[in-house]
Formats: C-alpha cells, structure tokens, sequence
C-alpha cells in the first residue's frame, strides 16, 4: 500500500516504521475482542471475565443470549500492514457501565473503526456518537453474523446516520484477511482526509 502522503501524527517504532494507534470500538457483543483476537500478528492482551449472575440486570444480553464472557477494560493487539506501517489495536469495552474508560483509551488514537451488529443497529450508537464528539476519523464494519440479514449498504448508512464520506464496509470479524481489510480500508479513509486537509483553500 503506498502511504505517500499519509502525513497524519504518529510515533516511529524500529528503524523507518510508523506506529499508529487505532480503536476498535462498539456495541457489547458486536466482535471487538475477535476482531483482535483473529488479526493482531502478536498473541493479544484480553481482559475478558465470565458474565455473572449477579450482571443479569446491568448487562442487557438482547440478541446476544448465548454471550458468556464480556471485557472489562480493553483488548490489546499489534499488526504490520508493510514494512512501514505497524498498528497497535485497542478493543474498547462495549458494556454502558464500563464507558467511562473510554476516554482515556482514545487519548492519541489516529482513526477507528466502528463495529456493527445489523441485527442490533442500536448497540453502536453510542460509539458512533462518540467518535463524532471527539473528531476520531472512523470505518463502519458491518460484522456478519451467521444470521444477519443482507442489508443495501445506503440503508444501513440512513438508519446509523453516516455521513456520506465514512466508508461503511462488510467483513467477518473471525477471519484474519477479512478483519485486515478494514484496516486497510481506515488507512486509505486516512490519507484521503489528510489530503483534503492539505489542499489550498
């Protein structure tokens, strides 16, 4: 991928690579933690704990009823897109009542995406309305879930309110080269709004 151009801030690993954070946010049981599990070139960090009895009231398992473990602070992963380029993922915690970590989780974060449930659109509101707040560039994926509808992609964009420019992509979050292509799919969102900013008014 040529990243001529891709003048975003960022930190240098070893030697010419640049190192970017990004965050992989959602609803609670949207595919955060296998989305890092399924493409960190690293073993992940997870902190992952079983759901409870004592969670029934507080974590509401609507359309994700066979879910038995939840993350309570975040996911870590790493990937190298090219020799150039290394991203260090985060996986934010999808439950209400664990919010309030986010902001410390976005502090330097360059892009995001987005995870979607189509059959729960209204679980990713709040990290829709999140990246707006805080200006974070970001990628909509739709994860496709063995029971998912297909769905017109411009149907998906009126019901979350998408702008026009925010690529809304379909991928499966258990499949490495699928979950690697929205990656690549931010990187280029990236650069082109890097572009834009530098152009002369």
């Amino acid at each position: 991928m040529d990243l001529k151009g891709f003048d975003q801030p960022g930190g240098r690993a070893a030697g010419d690579t640049r190192s970017v954070k990004v965050m992989i946010a959602g609803g609670f049981g949207t595919g955060k933690t296998t989305m890092v599990r399924s493409v960190s070139d690293i073993k992940p960090l997870t902190t992952e704990e079983t759901l409870t009895q004592a969670s029934v009231d507080v974590d509401h398992l609507i359309g994700v009823a066979d879910k038995t473990q939840t993350t309570v602070s975040l996911d870590f992963g790493k990937i190298g897109i090219n020799e150039s380029l290394v991203l260090y993922l985060f996986g934010t915690p999808g439950q209400e009542r664990f919010w309030f970590l986010w902001n410390g989780l976005f502090k330097g974060a360059l892009g995001a995406i987005v995870l979607v449930d189509t059959r729960r659109l209204e679980s990713s509101f709040r990290a829709i309305e999140e990246m707006e707040r805080q200006d974070v560039p970001f990628v909509v994926a739709l994860n496709v879930f063995p029971d998912s509808r297909n769905y017109p992609v411009e149907e998906i964009r009126d019901a979350l309110d998408i702008p026009e420019h925010t690529p809304v992509v379909a991928f499966d979050a258990r499949d490495r080269a699928s979950s690697r292509d929205v990656l690549v799919a931010l990187i280029h969102h990236l650069k082109q709004r890097s572009a834009v900013a530098l152009e002369p008014r």
